[in-house]
């Protein structure tokens, strides 16, 4: 039996899971972690990343549709909301980092018409349009860059009512409320009547169609919807993270990898990008630390890179064999067996106390 929304389509256990992460982020986090260097390498690209997943969720995931410009629309947010800024005087840089995902969205618009006629590998191809032409606009026209030349352009400082965010753990919190709110939307829409147009589709768009499901309007909007997170998370990617524009940044390697994360997380699951991005993120650090205190760098980093590729390829194919649904899936798994141990537990023990009254 599911459990019974308590506000729009969230549960009580989805109430308590935010507040306890609330609590986590805001307290236990900035008390327990004081090094600039998860911070900065760690907590914010893995928020970052994991919100540019959500959107490659959407569109994967929930919609079916095969997509590879993820990048390629985290860089149109990125260097967007660097405009926003540079030319429109003092604009919030919430609202710039909208009109960014807005920006990004209009491209996910145009890039995804052609789910409209074809699928699959062929559709995959198409979207991958987008991650060059986008990377080669910013490229060809300077007035993107500011006509910089170097090729490298040192990111503004995020703003927010005065005060300027500049220190890793200021920018971390930045970070959490703009994901904590898109992740809560991105839910919302994907439990709703919204979620169930994209899920009918995936499953059988002709199908869909019959049931008066407009695929006209659905598949662009999904679209849309996954390039303004991934805008937005190419923008927070670029002003907290990387704290500089270079297109290369947004490379082709990027949308793999984004790939990557939702595969490994889980299709069609919010949480799994999560632990997918967390996966992709910490596993390269696992493997040098392995390399450097067991080793003693005994083994060259080429060899660990290589590593790397060949465990990331074999897990997923062992996971779109065998478990589709991903890590997400294999958590859940574990937890309902806990819990019915638990509950089996109970029972023996209750079935004990009955025994132990009888003879008495």
């Amino acid at each position: 039996m599911s459990a019974k929304p308590l506000f729009m389509s969230y549960t009580k256990s989805d109430v308590i899971n935010l507040t306890v992460l609330m609590i986590l982020a805001f307290v236990i986090i900035p008390m327990t972690v004081k090094t600039d260097y998860w911070y900065s390498s760690i907590l914010i690209p893995w928020l970052c990343l994991s919100l540019a997943a959500i959107g490659q969720q959407i569109v994967m995931g929930y919609t079916g549709q095969l997509s590879l410009g993820a990048a390629g629309f985290m860089a149109a947010g990125a260097f967007a909301c660097f405009n926003f800024i540079l030319r429109v005087p003092d604009i919030p840089f919430f609202v710039a980092l909208i009109f960014s995902g807005l920006i990004a969205a209009a491209f996910g618009i145009l890039f995804g018409l052609p789910s409209l006629r074809v699928r699959g590998i062929y559709l995959m191809v198409a979207t991958l349009a987008s991650q060059f032409f986008i990377i080669w606009m910013i490229d060809k026209f300077g007035w993107f860059k500011n006509y910089d030349s170097s090729g490298i352009i040192t990111t503004q400082d995020i703003v927010i009512m005065g005060k300027p965010f500049t220190s890793p753990m200021e920018m971390f919190f930045v970070i959490v409320v703009v994901v904590t709110a898109l992740t809560l939307i991105a839910m919302n829409m994907a439990r709703g009547s919204t979620g169930r147009d994209w899920m009918a589709m995936r499953d059988m768009d002709i199908a869909a169609e019959s049931m008066s499901i407009s695929l006209l309007k659905t598949k662009p909007q999904a679209f849309a919807i996954s390039a303004f997170c991934c805008g937005v998370a190419g923008a927070l990617f670029a002003f907290t993270y990387l704290k500089s524009l270079e297109p290369v940044a947004f490379d082709i390697k990027l949308s793999f990898k984004i790939l990557f994360m939702v595969i490994l997380g889980g299709l069609g699951t919010i949480n799994g990008t999560f632990i997918g991005a967390a996966f992709i993120l910490l596993f390269p650090v696992l493997l040098n630390s392995l390399g450097n205190n067991v080793f003693h760098g005994a083994i060259d980093a080429t060899i660990i890179s290589s590593i790397e590729q060949v465990v990331f390829g074999v897990l997923i194919i062992v996971f779109m064999i065998y478990e589709p649904l991903g890590i997400a899936k294999l958590w859940d798994n574990l937890k309902q067996r806990f819990q019915r141990s638990r509950s089996l537990g109970k029972e023996s023990s209750r079935d004990e106390k009955k025994l132990i009254e009888q003879a008495n």
